[in-house]
């Protein structure tokens, strides 16, 4: 064929092939694209940025500073200054709680404001219970027999020791077979004065009430609920003068017993004994040197829970000095 070469015409005189071997070449060949030995460095990365944590060449040896730089630090600054006082603040309010790990004892407050002993003070009714020209005062309580307010009735005998109180009992159509001492837990009531005498009228319904409810304005307000509410309101009747720190200790006594001592578990009557236990090692009474309703809700409390055995030993002298008052000592009759 034309164009391609017969291997017999390739070998010629003094052609090492053989007669009869084929010849052996290539069809195509490429030329180098560059020559010589040339290295080529492959780069370690896609993208190379500068570093922007890294000052720039000549920053430091200028001797200046970034502007944004030393605002971020006077504001830091001022943050943590901020931070330490506020800090020193929260301690020193942390100090005014009673705590055992308190550098000052609240006690400490309660009996610097104490007073020597005075005279029974006299709440002003009118302010508190309205004046009505004509009607007795009359508050009226709705209590349920089977759990009995106690510290209600220590409330009325504490109230019959300052004002002049009419006192009745009266038996709702919802209750039935009340026992004697508690249709007689004012006593015998004998009216020697005529109506308008008295300062206030207290008059306890033995009804069927899942908690004590009072009323002393029967049109005009709504019942308050809660032997602990109840007790604050008549304690109030007494007029004794309180402070801050002396009215918010009360508070949580009396929530403490009733939340916790009357309607608790076994562990937190326990809890709330060793409280009360290490309140009467520092004071005679809870709350400072005089007693108050957080002592009467208290005492109540631990009589309905039915441990007044096994308690500790500032609460056993305590308790008998609650039931040498004549108040506790009548109420003390009703649980016999």
């Amino acid at each position: 064929m034309p164009g391609v070469s017969d291997v017999s015409s390739s070998t010629g005189p003094g052609s090492s092939v053989e007669p009869g071997a084929a010849a052996v070449m290539p069809m195509y060949t490429v030329q180098p694209y560059n020559s010589g030995d040339i290295k080529v460095e492959l780069p370690s990365c896609m993208y190379t940025l500068p570093n922007l944590h890294q000052a720039p060449c000549g920053h430091h040896e200028q001797g200046g500073a970034d502007p944004a730089v030393q605002a971020l630090e006077s504001r830091q600054e001022d943050i943590l200054k901020r931070l330490y006082e506020l800090k020193a603040a929260v301690d020193g309010l942390s100090k005014m709680i009673q705590t055992p790990d308190a550098d000052l004892d609240v006690t400490d407050i309660i009996q610097a404001n104490e007073s020597a002993t005075s005279a029974p003070r006299k709440a002003d009714l009118d302010s508190i219970l309205g004046k009505d020209y004509g009607a007795l005062r009359d508050i009226v309580i709705n209590a349920n027999p089977s759990v009995p307010p106690l510290s209600l009735l220590i409330l009325h005998g504490l109230l019959c020791e300052r004002y002049h109180v009419l006192s009745a009992v009266h038996t709702h159509s919802s209750v039935t077979n009340i026992p004697e001492t508690l249709l007689k837990c004012f006593g015998d009531q004998v009216n020697k004065k005529s109506r308008q005498d008295y300062h206030l009228g207290f008059t306890l319904i033995w009804k069927d009430v899942p908690k004590p409810q009072m009323k002393f304005s029967i049109q005009n307000m709504c019942p308050i609920e809660g032997e602990g509410n109840i007790a604050r309101f008549l304690f109030s009747l007494l007029g004794d003068t309180l402070s801050a720190v002396t009215a918010t200790l009360i508070d949580s006594w009396v929530d403490t017993a009733i939340f916790q001592m009357r309607d608790g578990s076994s562990k937190e009557k326990a809890a709330v004994l060793r409280a009360i236990n290490s309140a009467l090692g520092k004071t005679p009474w809870l709350v400072g040197n005089e007693l108050t309703i957080a002592d009467i809700v208290s005492w109540c409390a631990i009589q309905q829970s039915g441990n007044t055995t096994s308690v500790p030993a500032n609460v056993l002298k305590w308790m008998k000095s609650c039931e040498n008052l004549p108040s506790f000592n009548s109420v003390l009759k009703l649980l016999k």
